[in-house]
């Protein structure tokens, strides 16, 4: 057989005697490890959609013999709460960018002698979406670039404008997007005010501490989930080095070998399954979370007699079901058609629906940390931690449910023609073609028709007090 014992690898057994204590928190009343309690550095915030699965609406019920039918059905008794971090967590590094200092002082001069339009700046601030808003997978749309620099001081007052970015997107560490994204858009990004679908997920870390990470690229989830504090991190590319045959259609190189870490998975009990981004190997990732969905309490090359009552929970860390990319037809899927797979296999294999839990926008969670984070960035820009009365959006559903201000924008999945806007999802402050419109928009609504986009580096700022804002 080719599967191996930790004394094969040289490593100490995965759970020794003595147990955390966090076998305390599985339920048996409750059947499910549901998170209670939560710790000192985590809130709960309640859910806004079911946690019971959306494949039984999706899918016909040839697979399910008579007596299947009758066996228990799932209960929503996970999922009514989102742990998400007490208060964002600290940049380890300050993207570079800001004015000049001979500019500072300019700028200053100048925000002196406007002090009522300052005040008005300070009191809006953007949360930017980044597929389909600001850039197209990996190629950047340029009217993103030229809004990204007048809200970082490019703009008559100098003022930096508050503005975070909300992505379902993920698979890495923050602090590599940021950098992606700062060199992509040209503009400086700091993980400070940065949420991507997995980021609020670090609360998880004070609930679970054997976890199966899966999606994204290579094993660079594995670093995420350890940056997030999670202890004992399992990636499926470990479980098949351990043993090849538990993934028949698997796709496993000599670089994935290099980088697994194999342990004598048999001995393992796993508390949570955490999907952070989308597959790169759907069809090892089906199996191995299927295999734990349906083990006895988490514990591989196990079946639980009973589907519900010793099923360990599952976590996707968004819903969308397709994203807009820089290809030319369609919108393409994206993690949202993986959970409704899962779903669907687990249904026909057991007959009962899935609870899982999904973060990501448009979770009331996702938009409750927003706010923790555009306080903090407002203090770091002027130094006021609050959060700005005007808060302008391109979700539109999450925006709309939070009481934002919507920018639908046609540059993402929707493509309706000059005047139309969502029928099932309408903006509520206008629809654009492009994320630069929406920002002028916004800016002319809070701060005047006469506000201009660009900083004059000949402004002089006597003048400037009596209208006139420039030397000629």
């Amino acid at each position: 057989m080719p599967r191996y014992d930790d004394a094969d690898f040289g490593v100490p057994p995965a759970n020794p005697p003595g147990r955390p204590a966090l076998v305390s928190r599985r339920s048996a009343a409750a059947g499910l490890p549901i998170p209670s309690g939560g710790g000192a550095n985590t809130v709960e915030i309640p859910t806004t959609r079911s946690a019971i699965s959306d494949a039984a609406a999706l899918m016909h019920n040839l697979s399910l013999s008579p007596s299947m039918k009758e066996r228990r059905g799932s209960r929503n008794s996970f999922g009514t709460s989102l742990p998400i971090p007490r208060s964002p967590r600290r940049s380890r590094s300050r993207m570079p960018g800001g004015p000049a200092i001979s500019q500072d002082i300019l700028v200053s001069q100048v925000q002196d002698m406007s002090k009522e339009k300052v005040e008005k700046a300070k009191n809006m601030a953007f949360a930017f979406d980044i597929d389909g808003v600001l850039a197209h997978g990996t190629e950047p749309i340029e009217e993103a670039k030229e809004a990204l620099k007048m809200l970082n001081g490019d703009n008559e007052l100098g003022i930096k404008i508050p503005h975070i970015f909300i992505t379902n997107g993920g698979g890495k560490t923050e602090q590599a997007r940021c950098e992606q994204l700062s060199k992509m858009l040209e503009a400086p990004i700091s993980t400070e005010q940065f949420i991507q679908s997995h980021t609020p997920m670090q609360a998880l870390s004070e609930y679970y501490e054997t976890v199966l990470v899966c999606g994204g690229e290579g094993f660079k989830v594995r670093e995420v989930a350890e940056n997030y504090g999670f202890r004992n991190v399992v990636h499926p590319k470990d479980i098949l080095a351990w043993d090849p045959t538990i993934s028949p259609w698997r796709s496993f190189t000599e670089e994935d070998r290099k980088q697994a870490k194999p342990r004598d998975f048999s001995q393992m009990q796993f508390d949570a399954i955490l999907v952070f981004a989308d597959s790169y190997d759907y069809a090892t990732d089906f199996q191995i979370i299927i295999d734990l969905l349906m083990s006895e309490d988490g514990k591989l090359l196990t079946r639980a007699k009973d589907p519900v009552a010793t099923r360990i929970p599952i976590y996707f860390s968004q819903g969308d079901l397709v994203f807009p990319t820089n290809h030319k037809g369609p919108p393409r899927l994206t993690q949202g058609s993986f959970r409704i797979a899962i779903e669907a296999q687990y249904k026909a294999l057991t007959g009962v629906d899935l609870e899982r839990v999904v973060y990501g926008k448009p979770e009331r969670a996702t938009y409750t940390y927003a706010d923790e984070v555009l306080k903090a960035w407002m203090e770091e820009l002027h130094s006021e931690n609050r959060l700005p009365k005007n808060v302008y959006m391109s979700d539109i559903i999450g925006g709309n449910i939070y009481g934002w201000n919507t920018c639908l924008v046609r540059t993402g999945v929707f493509q309706g023609k000059e005047g139309e806007n969502d029928a099932h999802n309408p903006a509520n402050f206008g629809v654009f073609d492009n994320v630069l419109d929406a920002v002028k928009a916004a800016m002319r609504k809070e701060l005047g028709d006469d506000f201009q986009f660009k900083w004059n580096p000949k402004v002089n700022p006597v003048l400037h007090g009596d209208g006139a804002s420039a030397i000629e």
